[in-house]
């Protein structure tokens, strides 16, 4: 059920630009960033990189990082060791889970400076640790993340990694929001008419 490209309903030159950079860059294993306003279709763009990339056949794990405190959400990244705080089991955490797929960290930019840099070794040396334990992991997901922020003026006044977002930026797509595209309204009306048998 995941979204492909052709999914995508454009006739902006940029949009359709974008298309085909994702058909282009689909297969490489480099790290993905999107970024554009709320609304403009992200995590649409998300799953047409996974759904054309090589890892298709893989999970497609999404996880919003505003939506959990600091210290969720680095367990649920990294897994859990049993004992390792109170309560702690093993589990398996998203970068594991989408061993053979993508990961998909939506709104990037409101993950705590601590965890960025976490993120940032498990990018570079593509493997990590469950939190509170010593085993190795090897890193086999595809990294994608998006935010509604303008990541290097966050990074040039020091409120976001910029070590990071140059690491995540490896691939960085821009969607311009509805208001930049006209032409785009009509299609979008008739495709919204059609799903709802005729009406809005």
């Amino acid at each position: 059920g995941l979204f492909r490209l052709e999914d995508i309903i454009t006739r902006n030159p940029e949009m359709l630009a974008l298309k085909d950079t994702v058909q282009r860059v689909a297969a490489n294993p480099s790290p993905v960033l999107i970024w554009g306003e709320t609304g403009t279709g992200k995590e649409l763009f998300a799953q047409a990189l996974h759904s054309h990339s090589t890892r298709s056949k893989g999970p497609f794990i999404s996880q919003n990082c505003a939506a959990i405190p600091t210290t969720l959400l680095e367990s649920t990244l990294f897994g859990t060791t049993r004992g390792s705080y109170t309560g702690a089991e093993n589990r398996k955490g998203l970068l594991k889970q989408a061993d053979g797929g993508t990961l998909f960290l939506d709104e990037i930019s409101e993950m705590d400076i601590g965890l960025q840099a976490k993120l940032l070794r498990v990018l570079e040396s593509r493997e990590f640790e469950r939190v509170g334990g010593r085993e190795i992991i090897p890193l086999r997901a595809g990294i994608i993340a998006s935010t509604n922020q303008n990541l290097l003026a966050m990074s040039e006044r020091r409120a976001f990694r910029a070590d990071l977002y140059y690491r995540l930026s490896a691939i960085e797509l821009y969607l311009p929001p509805l208001r930049a595209r006209p032409e785009d309204i009509p299609m979008l009306i008739d495709h919204l008419c059609a799903q709802k048998g005729g009406r809005l």
